[in-house]
């Protein structure tokens, strides 16, 4: 099933993100943004302050003539000259924040719209239903197959591929997600939210609720597992609109 493209704006937010598409990717390069300029700024910033310090610490044969236009306390200072510096600093400053709430917030809605994926045009992808209950998950295939985690079932998905979400629960209010993947969404009775992610690799995520649930909130999680794609049609190929068919879904995975 082919995803449709979401126009100009997802390609220029994409143009942004340097062509990612997997929602982890995203927010790992959001993270490493901000850790590089936190760091450059920390660094900078601290390094002024001890050179300060150092500069004016006390000394009892100082040459009290540095500090002989220093004002006295409760005396208004004059200006030094230096207001163009400042300035400059506040505009630059200004201009660095504007630029990365931009770009982030550009990022996080296409994350949202899963314009990151549509962006790229023909792509594979597969639609799951997740709805939670007390105290599991279940998740429903295209073709009725169910997966209970109660019953020993897992979100089997293919590698490479848009898995896209569509969430809610039976009863209580819950909260599915995907620590490894990057995704979180609310599941509410009587409504619906959406998710998404692409797993480039294959292997075992735990999913876990977020919201608390009951007394049985610490044991709702659930197991992803990311399958070659041939391997996730033969698995997908052998199952039927039915509860979860653990013997089955075991084989398949192994």
């Amino acid at each position: 099933m082919a995803v449709p493209p979401v126009g100009v704006a997802a390609d220029v937010v994409l143009a942004g993100v340097g062509g990612i598409r997997a929602p982890a990717e995203v927010f790992q390069r959001i993270f490493l943004v901000f850790l590089g300029l936190g760091t450059l700024v920390g660094t900078v910033v601290i390094s002024y302050t001890l050179y300060n310090a150092y500069k004016y610490r006390y000394r009892e044969d100082a040459d009290p003539a540095p500090d002989a236009d220093r004002p006295e306390l409760g005396e208004v200072p004059e200006g030094g000259g230096k207001g163009k510096k400042l300035f400059l600093s506040f505009g630059l400053s200004a201009i660095v924040v504007l630029s990365l709430v931009a770009w982030t917030y550009g990022a996080l809605v296409m994350v949202e719209d899963g314009g990151v994926a549509q962006a790229e045009g023909d792509v594979d992808s597969i639609d799951v239903r997740v709805e939670g209950y007390q105290f599991g998950w279940e998740f429903i295939y295209p073709n009725g197959h169910v997966e209970d985690s109660q019953a020993g079932g897992k979100l089997y998905v293919p590698a490479d591929t848009v898995v896209n979400l569509t969430v809610t629960s039976q009863d209580v209010h819950h909260n599915f997600g995907v620590p490894d993947l990057r995704i979180k969404s609310d599941a509410i009775p009587g409504q619906t939210t959406d998710a998404w992610f692409v797993a480039e690799e294959t292997g075992t995520h735990t999913a876990n609720c977020y919201e608390l649930c009951g007394q049985g909130h610490s044991y709702m999680d659930a197991e992803v597992v990311v399958m070659e794609e041939a391997q996730f049609q033969d698995w997908y190929a052998n199952t039927t609109g039915s509860e979860t068919d653990s013997t089955n879904s075991t084989e398949a995975a192994e």
